[in-house]
């Protein structure tokens, strides 16, 4: 009999947050080859003439279609940001649907119409794919699951274990936008404010940002668990301290209210079109430049330093 015998799987293991790290280190990640231990949203693999990047992805959201985007889009933008935050130019995806029996047709084309729109803004090729179907109440109407595959220029080592003492951390826009507008939607509060998720391909910002950007140590995109969860890796990984300034940090009015009215916090909320990059201190100012010149990165902050001490913590 094992200890874990009457252990459950609950939803907060699905989060982005320390149960889903733990779940990661205990349990799934025996399935991996030793290597540094370190969990990237994409792992790096070396081929003939290149550097690859390859990644894979699930997609449960509800509702299917939200302000701002569609379960379609969210699936090729959060493929495409895995790869572009490990600094890779994405290429080519896969895409499989798991349907539900009694999905309207007409519901599944407009999802595909936004797919194809969201890969042609994101300059990438839908390859290949799957299609199942499961009985009615098997699934919530519609899963994606993707997998990408992007090259790494050359000179470009992007990893969460890369900060070091004196860099600065920055964040591209205001937070909290996609997981807030999501929430709103689903329990029906209406915050006053036309609030729409922040999907879209940040690899569009990140690609040129790093080709005239040097001194660029870490990127992750801000998905589940959200600002916080993605710092919190960051420092552990690379077993330093990071130093935030709450009023630095970049948050819109809509989303400060629903968050102050629904008792969140924004630093906790997904993102969809966010990401944080820890930035040798030089090269700091020319980053937030570049950034704020770009439509997906006007928003941009430096919101944060990182520091020696206490070692793997974050403190605001």
């Amino acid at each position: 009999m094992s200890d874990r015998d009457d252990e459950l799987i609950l939803l907060a293991h699905g989060g982005g947050g320390i149960m889903m790290r733990e779940l990661i280190d205990s349990i799934i990640s025996g399935l991996g080859s030793p290597g540094s231990g370190v969990l990237q949203d994409s792992a790096l693999v070396d081929s003939p003439g290149s550097r690859l990047a390859f990644t894979t992805d699930s997609f449960v959201v509800s509702p299917l279609v939200f302000p701002g985007g569609d379960i379609g889009s969210l699936a090729v933008c959060g493929t495409v940001n895995d790869l572009a935050v490990c600094g890779a130019r994405p290429l080519m995806l896969s895409l499989s649907f798991i349907i539900e029996e009694g999905f309207r047709i007409s519901a599944l084309e407009e999802i595909v119409c936004s797919i194809a729109k969201a890969a042609g803004e994101a300059d990438v090729r839908i390859v290949t794919g799957d299609t199942k179907v499961v009985e009615r109440g098997k699934a919530d109407g519609l899963f994606i699951n993707t997998s990408g595959i992007g090259v790494v220029p050359e000179g470009i080592d992007l990893s969460s274990a890369g900060a070091r003492p004196g860099d600065m951390v920055l964040v591209n826009g205001p937070i909290g936008e996609h997981g807030l507008a999501i929430m709103s939607l689903r329990e029906g509060i209406d915050f006053g404010s036309d609030l729409e998720s922040d999907t879209a391909p940040l690899s569009r910002l990140i690609m040129p940002l790093l080709e005239s950007v040097k001194g660029i140590r870490a990127m992750r995109d801000a998905t589940r668990g959200g600002v916080a969860a993605v710092l919190n890796e960051i420092a552990g990984d690379s077993g330093v301290s990071i130093r935030i300034d709450e009023e630095s940090i970049p948050v819109s009015a809509a989303v400060r209210n629903g968050c102050e009215l629904m008792g969140y916090d924004p630093l906790h909320i997904a993102n969809e079109g966010k990401f944080i990059a820890i930035v040798a201190e030089e090269s700091a100012e020319k980053a937030l430049s570049f950034m704020r010149s770009h439509t997906l990165g006007r928003g941009a902050a430096i919101i944060g330093r990182v520091s020696n001490e206490p070692p793997g913590h974050v403190i605001m």
